[in-house]
């Protein structure tokens, strides 16, 4: 429940619109709900700033489809659910009408509320076009929790002149993502250039020696460039989320 409701529903007691009984309940079901499947946060969004996020892999529709109807039914907004195949997303989408879903990204987002609420930019930068599918999470999670996101993608350091002609853009940014694979060399070079924050995402994309993503993560890790901090593999909803935070800090609301 988020705090214009709490407040509305104390001055609804204050007023006699509501007894203390009612409210009581009320709150004794907000801090979670137990599904037996899933005990859902409904005082996420209270604590956080944003509602319960709903990793969606491993998950069968029918779990995905219940969760999402608890938190709509509770007033909820931009339920999103991550990690999701085309073939899920097309059943909920028969069950819940209101459920749009980004292909690239894999993520799906229930009654979808489209508001900036940050004045900051944040850049979403990819090395290559294999990793677009986690920049893109990281994209679509930045936007639904209330960003301005400028896409810059295939500008990696094998052709740095690609990165060069996006600068401007780059360092107009509050906060920059960076998801690279290979050798991860990217977030280092961004790093060099901004002076803001950078959440590097190691992507696992490439040969062999990549390890599934931990040479790109090794880099990251050790980079020279202060400002840069890392995410786990692949985890471009980390990556959008973090940035969501440094975005909106100082913002009012």
């Amino acid at each position: 429940m988020e705090q214009n409701k709490i407040l509305s529903m104390l001055e609804g007691v204050k007023s006699g619109n509501i007894s203390p009984e009612e409210a009581l309940l009320k709150l004794k079901m907000q801090p979670f709900e137990d599904l037996d499947f899933a005990k859902i946060d409904h005082h996420r969004s209270l604590r956080h700033g944003v509602p319960e996020v709903v990793f969606g892999e491993g998950k069968t529709t029918e779990q995905i489809s219940g969760i999402i109807g608890t938190m709509l039914e509770r007033g909820g907004q931009n339920v999103m659910v991550t990690r999701i195949s085309q073939e899920k997303a097309d059943e909920l989408s028969k069950l819940h009408p209101e459920f749009e879903y980004e292909p690239v990204s894999r993520i799906g987002i229930a009654r979808r509320v489209r508001e900036v609420t940050s004045n900051g930019l944040i850049a979403v930068c990819a090395a290559g076009t294999s990793d677009i599918s986690v920049a893109e999470e990281a994209a679509v999670t930045a936007e639904t929790l209330g960003n301005n996101v400028e896409r810059m993608y295939d500008i990696g350091v094998a052709g740095i002149h690609r990165l060069f002609a996006n600068l401007d853009k780059i360092m107009r940014a509050r906060v920059v993502v960076v998801v690279a694979g290979m050798e991860g060399a990217l977030a280092s070079v961004v790093g060099g250039l901004v002076s803001c924050p950078v959440i590097a995402v190691p992507a696992s994309v490439g040969y062999g020696a990549n390890f599934g993503g931990l040479s790109a993560l090794l880099t990251m890790i050790n980079a020279c460039s202060g400002n840069v901090s890392v995410v786990n593999i692949d985890n471009g909803f980390c990556g959008g989320y973090i940035a969501s935070l440094i975005n909106h800090i100082g913002e009012k609301g």
